[in-house]
């Protein structure tokens, strides 16, 4: 499991969790501004043409999608090409991965404030008494509270600890 401390810049600290990577980043698009595909996506140039139903033989390809057949001269037509808004910039694809964990801690970054990421449990179990400047600074303890009570809510800390 992964947790995840938020600390918004004008809301109560929350605490929430993710089965694996994909559903942290599942969670963290239902919450963002851009569309999903944005945050993150993995899709080829062909894929691309065919969005505006064109294959690259299609006598008009390059001249209706011209940025994607310069995609395609640059990487091939069925080279993975990795989509990142917050992390890339927008609309910028590269064939270098991209990991959804990675887009969605660039997508968590955006959104400001102070956060935490704990990529597993006994991670997140040491983090509530350890020495953390957000949860030691004045109000701090909101934060260390939400994870304590997340991590009681999925049965990881025993309630009465």
């Amino acid at each position: 499991m992964i947790f995840v401390v938020e600390q918004p810049e004008s809301a109560p600290a929350n605490c929430w969790f993710a089965y694996d990577a994909d559903d942290f980043l599942r969670k963290v698009c239902a919450q963002d501004p851009l569309e999903p595909w944005a945050v993150h996506d993995v899709i080829t140039a062909r894929e691309l043409l065919d969005l505006s139903d064109r294959t690259p033989e299609s006598a008009d390809a390059r001249s209706a999608c011209p940025a994607v057949c310069a995609l395609a001269d640059t990487h091939g037509w069925d080279t993975p090409l990795y989509r990142a808004d917050h992390l890339l910039g927008l609309g910028q694809l590269r064939p270098e991965p991209v990991t959804p964990l990675d887009a969605g801690l660039a997508a968590l970054q955006a959104r400001g404030g102070q956060w935490r990421v704990y990529g597993h449990e006994d991670v997140a179990l040491a983090a509530v008494d350890a020495p953390d400047a957000l949860f030691d600074a004045p109000g701090g303890w909101r934060a260390r509270w939400a994870l304590r009570e997340q991590l009681i809510a999925v049965e990881v800390l025993a309630d009465d600890y």
